[in-house]
């Protein structure tokens, strides 16, 4: 990738900048600082004024209403947005089932899912994981039966994130048994308002609502609702597996930020005639973790040059995943252990306001210990890495 920006480039980045600053709300900002999302109401108007701007929708093509950015474009896009604070995008709908349909959809889902995605109309849920089979997906064992012209879906989803407010979920189903797990698997577009499915709200430590249990039973979906071939889910599944790990991009852009809260803190915090900054245990952790900042930004880069020359990025957005989410915990740790006790501040309760160096420390370092579980644990990245990459 060429790191020299055309004097286009310079004037889209001011024009970036000059938006950021008059769009991003604070409370957005206090989220986003503690590695937080924000709430889906928020997400839904930051995703509505992204598209009123033509914005909506930046890895998209032009012809199904993205920006048809390059990759140079798309990567001042997500530093601005690092940069400022602004919330990332909500990828499920966006980044995950909307180039699926684009790809291997029929021309009514198109013109039925595609708009409506864009302008956060809808919102979108993945119904993946069961409660045998997570990182063990070819272990999915809900089943679609075909009756007429719908399928009868019944089984149950796990840790489906965001289904209490989402219209609609992107589902894995075994439609036939094969000899081979993955095989007999397909991907079916379920309306959340369809009469049969059942939410059950999973507490997490953040003390944030936002994944949830979701049972199917007897569920009818028209069978115009599948994407794509019957039996070929699994090959849509993987592809959309790639694109979870590759999202990250956007999030491991925003370690900075966390990092440099934590150098604010530091210097904030009076120790031994000093401050927290001045120590060398402090300042050794904060230099390294803005090594390992520098060093994502720089694998992030990577990956969008590989986007740039249609190249196969291979085992790459799995070593980004791995490599963010770690370091993100390592970040978080560091925070709450800088503040003490006063990291354990969940909200604001005097009215008096907090420092911008210590929003929701705490809950932002309880929820970063999902990163390294979902879309493929730690171990599972490992694996793909040493395979795809090390031929193992």
């Amino acid at each position: 990738m060429n790191l020299e920006l055309s004097p286009e480039d310079l004037a889209f980045r001011d024009e970036l900048r000059e938006f950021f600053a008059g769009a991003v709300r604070p409370e957005y900002r206090t989220a986003i600082r503690a590695g937080l999302r924000p709430t889906p109401q928020q997400l839904t108007e930051w995703q509505a004024t992204l598209a009123e701007r033509g914005w909506g929708a930046p890895t998209w093509p032009k012809e199904y209403g993205g920006t048809g950015w390059t990759p140079t474009q798309l990567y001042i896009f997500e530093t601005e947005a690092a940069r400022a604070d602004a919330p990332i995008q909500f990828h499920q709908g966006l980044e995950l089932i909307g180039p699926i349909i684009f790809t291997f959809g029929t021309d009514d889902q198109k013109e039925r899912y595609l708009p409506r995605i864009i302008s956060g109309e809808d919102w979108w849920c993945q119904g993946y994981s069961e409660p045998g089979a997570g990182s063990d997906l070819a272990a999915l064992s809900t089943r679609a039966v075909r009756d007429g012209d719908h399928y009868v879906i019944n089984g149950q989803k796990m840790w489906t994130s965001y289904a209490h407010v989402a219209s609609h979920m992107f589902c894995l189903v075994r439609t036939s048994k094969e000899e081979r797990r993955q095989q007999g698997i397909s991907l079916i577009l379920v309306d959340m308002n369809t009469p049969g499915i059942k939410i059950r709200p999973v507490e997490t430590l953040d003390e944030k609502h936002h994944t949830n249990e979701v049972f199917l039973d007897d569920v009818r979906v028209p069978v115009s609702n599948l994407l794509g071939e019957e039996g070929k889910g699994w090959g849509y599944g993987k592809v959309l597996l790639d694109r979870e790990r590759a999202v990250g991009a956007s999030t491991a852009l925003r370690l900075r930020s966390q990092v440099d809260a934590i150098y604010s803190a530091a210097r904030r915090i009076p120790f031994g005639g000093a401050t927290l900054a001045d120590t060398p245990a402090v300042a050794t952790q904060l230099a390294q973790l803005e090594i390992e900042a520098l060093t994502i930004e720089t694998m992030v880069m990577r990956l969008m040059a590989d986007a740039a020359a249609g190249v196969d990025s291979g085992p790459r957005a799995s070593m980004l995943k791995l490599r963010w989410s770690e370091t993100l915990q390592k970040v978080t740790e560091l925070w709450t252990e800088v503040l003490g006790y006063d990291a354990a501040v969940f909200e604001d309760l005097s009215g008096e306001g907090v420092p911008e160096d210590m929003p929701l420390a705490l809950q932002g370092a309880l929820y970063a210990r999902v990163t390294s579980i979902y879309g493929g644990s730690s171990e599972i990245q490992r694996n793909i890495i040493a395979r795809r990459s090390l031929g193992l």
